[in-house]
């Protein structure tokens, strides 16, 4: 049975504001008055950190920390296939050297997480550099910051152990920082079996218990569930009202998801996974998933995120950026959170949890009282320790 907001997402919003969303330009050119010109595009490693930096002519330096779980296999794509097109290249026309890029050696027939992350930590060095090269925060590259500080979420990686355990190390995570909500794994992971049905059958009231009434809570099933099983499981989820219900069925099964969609009130998320704005743009247009979730690395960076958020907006829906890996992943969803008006209510926050040693003069980087601030220094607005860059060599193919 369609329900009332999937119709409305599929017929009420005229389909020329989702290809405005994506036509209309991201990053302000207009606060360049001359040539931003990519002088070299470094990637190098420290420890087991990857990070890009990028030099102008004019001796701005940008350095971002790219997803190194993906990186330690993905690095010759970045070297070979994407690098290729930015470097000695104007970033002021960064949006028209994405799309030279998706194209260049047929790229688009790679396009995928390999890809993806390696575009998204070159654009995000090179938006570091042109922060500091007019002195402005990264957020006021794209409009203006609406927001200094970020409600934030502790999401748990746990399955398989006891609903008691699950519990106190919520309450542990929970009690590090302040965060006003918690997120916790459903399922097996793209499958179900009967333990982990017991366990989700007991997790989700024993959540709703423990915190109150008034904390927020949300679930990711990681694609677990057939249609059946998603719905059992989504209507005890809406007796405990909780926020929303990430990936019940496979990802890219979205019949399954929008069947899921129709027959549930909690709002479904649905994003991770998706590399393509069309994709994404079916996916809001249908009302498969009510709230969108696009991770920044894996999606290719914060601009395409942005063209997202703008076409969950067109169709008054949140748009939640999923946060993959450690490293700098929290400042980059602070940041696209400091400017994006419809980023729902917490955003993912995993800062407690990596060893990069990073600092900054605006913002103590960590969640007090359930709050992040967003540096508003230049660009990121932060800087790596001086140890961590000296032991760091560059990575050739």
């Amino acid at each position: 049975m369609l329900t009332r907001r999937s119709v409305l997402a599929a017929a009420a919003v005229p389909k020329i504001k989702f290809q405005n969303a994506v036509d209309q330009p991201v990053l302000k050119k207009e606060l360049f008055t001359s040539p931003v010109v990519i002088a070299s595009i470094e990637l190098m490693k420290s420890g087991s950190h990857y990070f890009v930096r990028v030099r102008s002519k004019d001796g701005a330096v940008g350095i971002a920390d790219a997803h190194s779980s993906v990186m330690a296999s993905a690095y010759p794509i970045l070297l070979k296939r994407v690098k290729l097109t930015f470097a000695g290249k104007d970033a002021r026309n960064l949006e028209d050297l994405q799309r030279e890029a998706y194209l260049a050696q047929s790229n688009y027939k790679w396009q995928g997480l390999p890809f993806w992350v390696s575009h998204a930590v070159i654009e995000i060095a090179i938006l570091d550099m042109l922060g500091k090269t007019v002195n402005k925060p990264l957020g006021a590259l794209f409009g203006d910051v609406i927001r200094k500080t970020v409600p934030v979420y502790r999401a748990s990686g746990n399955r398989g152990n006891s609903p008691e355990a699950e519990i106190a190390y919520l309450q542990k995570i929970v009690g590090e920082t302040g965060a006003g909500a918690i997120k916790f794994r459903l399922g097996a992971r793209m499958m179900y079996n009967d333990a982990s049905t017991k366990r989700d059958l007991a997790m989700i009231p024993l959540t709703r218990k423990t915190f109150g009434d008034k904390f927020a809570i949300y679930a990711d099933a990681n694609g677990s569930y057939d249609v059946p099983m998603a719905i059992k499981i989504g209507r005890v989820m809406e007796e405990q009202k909780l926020g929303f219900f990430e990936e019940p069925a496979t990802f890219d099964y979205y019949d399954d998801t929008k069947a899921i969609a129709d027959a549930l009130k909690i709002p479904i998320a649905l994003g991770e996974e998706e590399m393509s704005l069309r994709n994404f743009r079916r996916i809001i247009e249908t009302g498969t998933a009510q709230v969108i979730q696009p991770d920044l690395l894996y999606f290719g960076g914060l601009i395409r995120s942005i063209k997202v958020a703008r076409m969950a907006a067109a169709a008054g829906l949140d748009c939640t950026p999923h946060m993959s890996g450690g490293g700098l992943g929290f400042l980059y969803i602070a940041h696209f959170a400091s400017v994006v008006p419809n980023v729902g209510a917490h955003q993912e926050y995993k800062g407690e949890d990596d060893n990069l040693p990073v600092h900054s003069d605006t913002s103590s980087l960590k969640s007090e009282k359930g709050m992040l601030t967003v540096p508003i220094g230049p660009g990121l607005g932060v800087t790596l320790g001086p140890d961590f860059l000296a032991k760091a060599k560059p990575v050739t193919a």
